[in-house]
């Protein structure tokens, strides 16, 4: 009689962290977010933080789990069940990129979807729309609307009202996020986030293309 055993899975380096992102955004935060709220350093769950110098991978602590899932009213049963899933409940993954990187020539296709290297993935509310991607903010240009470490979710094919908070990429490879105050055939008016700073009219013939801001982490 041949014995056929079971081949015991491992759990991976990504599966691990991928869960750390669904609890985060499961509880509406971004990775540092839930850092914060779970007291530990702000840039222990970022990406940054997940891969040594030397390209060894980090893996998050025992002690960091524990403590995150306290902060988001988790339990250690309910992580384990976020390991593997990212289906349902509207959650999914999404291409991630660092808004600083995003400028980079090559990040983005011509409709705005994202392309070329540097990309990593992060699971975050995305409902119906496939096309969505997220940026990660960093330092504090984008204060008081969006903190460093902030997710924000942009969605390509939503349509784009007065009002609207936008990101903007000009063919010179600038990107910006402001407040769409007016688009007509041949300009688009944009509101810094900060109140402090003067409105911008842009050429619609120096624009690469408009995406508006779905959802941001707080």
């Amino acid at each position: 009689m041949v014995r056929q055993a079971k081949a015991q899975r491992m759990l991976t380096h990504d599966q691990i962290w991928a869960a750390l992102d669904r609890l985060a955004a499961r509880a509406g935060l971004s990775p540092s977010g839930l850092a914060k709220r779970a007291g530990l350093d702000p840039t222990t769950f970022n990406r940054s933080k997940r891969v040594t110098a030397d390209g060894r991978e980090r893996w998050p602590s025992t002690e960091s789990i524990a403590k995150a899932l306290a902060a988001a009213d988790a339990s250690i049963d309910s992580f384990a069940k976020l390991i593997d899933d990212d289906r349902g409940s509207g959650r999914g993954s999404v291409p991630l990129l660092g808004f600083a990187q995003a400028g980079m020539s090559g990040a983005f296709d011509e409709a705005g979807l994202p392309t070329g290297r540097g990309w990593t993935e992060i699971a975050l509310p995305i409902g119906e729309d496939g096309q969505v991607f997220a940026l990660e903010i960093s330092g504090a240009a984008l204060l008081p609307a969006y903190r460093d470490g902030d997710i924000i979710l942009v969605s390509p094919a939503a349509p784009i009202r007065k009002g609207d908070r936008v990101v903007v990429k000009i063919k010179t490879d600038e990107i910006t996020i402001a407040t769409l105050k007016r688009r007509t055939a041949k300009t688009l008016d944009l509101a810094p986030l900060d109140a402090s700073q003067a409105a911008r009219t842009v050429a619609a013939s120096d624009v690469a293309w408009v995406a508006r801001i779905i959802w941001a982490s707080q």
